[in-house]
């Protein structure tokens, strides 16, 4: 009897798990390439082609694993294993057929902020909220919305993480001797100045010279990434010359060549420090990853599915802390560099993952000869990458709320913190849209109020004057629009308000057109509504409107509005006879 309950109930559990993936599935919302690609079928050129390219990505993702975990003030082992585990994990997992995943220079100056503060615990823990954020973004389909946050605001950001980069790089790239290098921006060039005498010129001359290989090697040797053939070239040199120069091993000691599981301390009275940090981990990694995916369709011809990536980059960031990782995103440059090598599915990827996972198994322990004035040299070229210095000029000509956006989060950012600039940019977006929005209906209704309005609809008897609103009737707009509708309402009989243009209308709006309404009602003055969508009937129906305004006065075309506002004049005439 028992056993025929419990198969009973897996059978339940088989059914409600299969209902639940069928209906993911029919809503389109996770559907991962790879597994789509797999059923269609991959050629062998192909897979080889993907596996070649994966091979290539991983050995071009060593030298700048290693550079963002130090840079980010962890171990360089955190990188690595965040390049291995989230890696594996996005390409399985992602939307997009391309998408190399891992640590990026993006996420350098947020990790160093919440290690500073709350230590890697705290890194830990605000890494996997900001994956359950990831997964509930896609989960509730907003992938498309993260693709409108504003150029300006994204260039912003971007540009102040480089110059915050570059700035933490001139201790290592000049071979300063400070223990301690200040969080904040101006105090740490204050430092940066006062210990010049103390240059360390093989220091500063192997920075110049892994800048020089890194950008100019790509001439003569395309195949092989600059970063990885100046660590190649440059580590064994220091290491055989027994040059007196900071290594990795100075810093941190060995890396290690195992995973550990990793379980931080927690106490449910301090989740709310987290939230913040978590929030903009998840929106610069939403960003970064659909950003890149967007560059990479372009290249291939291809489409993503930009939810499908975000739950990818939320199980990422969930599952790759425990391993000790640090916040993953799709990374541009390694994108680009798969795509350009042949790359075309996620195996590319994957094959990606293991390759480093190679590496660090078998020739960790030669990476911690690695000189950091190497790793900076590498980090300045980042930097200037990620800079858009070309982007930054371009919209200094721009539009001023465009200006607005751009200085106001790149100045937050380098001088105060990104997830402070990063909430400011974005109210700030949000603030100047509707201003502008604003502006445009302003406008259109002080061109209108000033036309007249009669001599536009000469067929009319001016006992029925016209108004139309031009666009949506919101917050930013409604006092302005009631207003003119009073003006020009209490110069007639009957007023035709056309609704056509209007997209879409908030509470606000439906405040100030009902108090509008009722001061005309109370002067007699009948009102039509003329061009009403159903959705806005809809919206006027809930709000009660129609108490003030009977559905015999609203009409879905000009036509008919205006016939009735005839007869409508015709029966007052006749009654005043």
């Amino acid at each position: 009897m028992n056993n025929a309950f419990l198969i009973k109930q897996c059978k339940h559990i088989r059914i409600t798990f299969a209902t639940i993936f069928f209906n993911i599935n029919m809503n389109n919302i996770f559907r991962p390439k790879l597994f789509t690609l797999l059923r269609a079928g991959i050629t062998k050129k192909q897979l080889s082609s993907d596996i070649l390219s994966g091979m290539v990505v991983g050995i071009m993702a060593l030298p700048l694993a290693i550079a963002f975990a130090v840079a980010s003030g962890v171990a360089p082992d955190k990188g690595l294993i965040t390049a291995v585990v989230a890696g594996f994990l996005i390409s399985v997992f992602g939307g997009s057929r391309v998408q190399i995943g891992g640590p990026t220079g993006a996420f350098i100056v947020i990790v160093y902020g919440i290690v500073e503060k709350f230590g890697i615990d705290g890194l830990i823990i605000s890494t996997i909220l900001a994956g359950l954020i990831l997964v509930m973004f896609g989960l509730l389909k907003l992938g498309t919305l993260l693709k409108f946050i504003p150029h300006s605001l994204v260039v912003g950001f971007t540009s102040g993480i480089a110059v915050v980069i570059f700035s933490t790089q001139i201790k290592d790239a000049f071979g300063l001797p400070i223990e301690k290098v200040p969080s904040e921006f101006s105090e740490k060039w204050i430092v940066y100045f006062s210990n010049l005498d103390n240059i360390n010129w093989i220091a500063l001359g192997i920075t110049v010279l892994t800048i020089f290989i890194t950008i100019f090697s790509k001439k003569l040797i395309p195949k092989v990434p600059g970063s990885f053939l100046s660590i190649i070239l440059l580590t064994p040199l220091v290491y055989v010359l027994n040059i007196e120069v900071a290594t990795i091993e100075t810093f941190f000691g060995s890396i290690p060549n195992t995973f550990n599981i990793t379980i931080p301390n927690f106490r449910i009275s301090d989740l709310q420090n987290y939230i913040a940090p978590a929030i903009t981990i998840a929106l610069l990694g939403g960003i970064e990853s659909l950003l890149s995916a967007v560059v990479s369709d372009g290249m291939i011809g291809g489409k993503h599915r930009s939810n499908t990536e975000l739950i990818a980059q939320g199980i990422a960031n969930i599952v790759t802390p425990f391993f000790g990782g640090i916040p993953a995103t799709g990374a541009i440059a390694r994108t680009a560099i798969n795509v350009k090598n042949g790359g075309r599915t996620p195996i590319a990827g994957i094959v990606h993952a293991f390759m480093l996972l190679v590496i660090m198994l078998f020739l960790g322990r030669w990476a911690k000869l690695i000189p950091m004035s190497c790793l900076a040299g590498i980090l300045i070229v980042v930097a200037y990458n990620m800079s858009e210095w070309r982007s930054f000029v371009a919209i200094l000509k721009g539009s001023y709320f465009d200006v607005i956006i751009l200085l106001t989060t790149f100045f937050i950012t380098v001088f105060y913190d990104l997830t402070l600039a990063i909430q400011v940019g974005v109210v700030l977006s949000a603030i100047l849209f509707m201003k502008r929005m604003s502006d445009i209906s302003e406008k259109r209704i002080n061109n209108f109020v000033d036309s007249d309005v009669i001599e536009n609809y000469s067929n009319l008897p001016k006992s029925i004057s016209i108004y139309e609103i031009s666009g949506p009737l919101f917050f930013a707009s409604a006092r302005r629009y009631s207003e003119a509708i009073e003006e020009i309402g209490l110069k007639c009989k009957v007023l035709v308000i056309r609704m056509r243009h209007v997209s879409f209308i908030d509470q606000t709006g439906l405040h100030n057109l009902k108090d509008a309404i009722r001061i005309l009602r109370s002067k007699n003055i009948t009102i039509i509504l003329s061009g009403v969508n159903s959705d806005i009937q809809e919206e006027l129906k809930k709000s009660k409107l129609t108490n003030l305004i009977t559905e015999d006065l609203i009409y879905d075309n000009f036509c008919d509005a205006t016939n009735k506002a005839l007869s409508l004049i015709e029966n007052l005439k006749a009654n005043t006879k």
